[in-house]
Formats: C-alpha cells, structure tokens, sequence
C-alpha cells in the first residue's frame, strides 16, 4: 500500500509544475491549479488538480503555513492545522469542509487514530469515504498527512 501511495504521489508531482489544462475526454479537461501560498510556488506538485467537478488536494500536514513549521503539541494540534489547511485550500476554490467525499489519512503512529479521530469528525461531520493507515516518517516530521477530493 504505501508503495502504491507513493508511485501515486510520484505521478501527480511529475505532473504538476503550473496551471496546465489537458484534455481528458470530450467532455472533462484536467487543471492543475497553482498554489495560493506563495512559499509553495516553486514545489513539484499542485495544490489542486480538478477534473471536471471533482478537485483532488494533494496532502497536508500540520504546518503553519505562516511560519513553514510544524504547529507544537503532538497529534491534535497537527490534526486541527492540517484539517485548517485544507480548509484553506478549498476556500480558494469557492468550497469548504461539506464539499469533501474521500480523505485518505496518514498517522505516523496508529496508536493516534482515536486522538485524530476526535478532532476529524468534528471537521467532517458528513462521514466522507476514508482510508487511514500508518507510514514510517512523513514529510517535515510530521504526525499527520491528510489529502482529500472534493466535488463542487
């Protein structure tokens, strides 16, 4: 699984260097949309790619996005600045939490999963389609990842 996640995430980041449209069928044209954090410019991947309705947001992890750090405190201070990112990035494309129907979460340590679990449904009260497992060290040392597609 965590092979698979991360030849995924290969492919979108080779994909994604600016805001390109690619025709995917008559009807649907893929946009890979550039960030609104200006920090964040010059990295491989998009923020959001959207096909058609459907905006896949690549992964968030609990930084502040201000200060490019990890939030302090561990699990839930990460869980909430991540679910706020997400947030953040749906907003820039006129959407919000109730928009989203598949999160595919990371926990550095499943011993986590109740404690990230208490802060996700308050974020996410609709119950989207979920995955969640563990992975050995994720990026910046976070304790979290979460992506996210949404449907507008």
């Amino acid at each position: 699984m965590r092979f698979i996640y991360s030849l995924f995430l290969f492919i979108v980041f080779a994909l994604t260097s600016c805001e390109t449209k690619v025709e995917v069928g008559r009807e649907s044209k893929v946009i890979f949309h550039n960030t609104h954090e200006e920090k964040k410019v010059d990295a491989p991947f998009s923020d959001v790619v959207q096909v058609g309705d459907l905006y896949f947001l690549s992964g968030q992890i609990g930084m502040d996005h201000s200060t490019r750090t990890l939030v302090k405190g561990g699990i839930k201070p990460e869980t909430i600045q991540t679910l706020e990112n997400i947030k953040e990035v749906l907003a820039q494309h006129d959407m919000d939490m109730s928009n989203v129907i598949k999160a595919l979460v990371v926990l550095d340590s499943i011993e986590d999963f109740g404690a990230f679990n208490e802060i996700y449904k308050t974020y996410l009260p609709q119950k989207p389609a979920r995955t969640t497992f563990a992975a050995e060290a994720l990026a910046a040392g976070a304790a979290i990842e979460i992506e996210v597609v949404a449907v507008k």
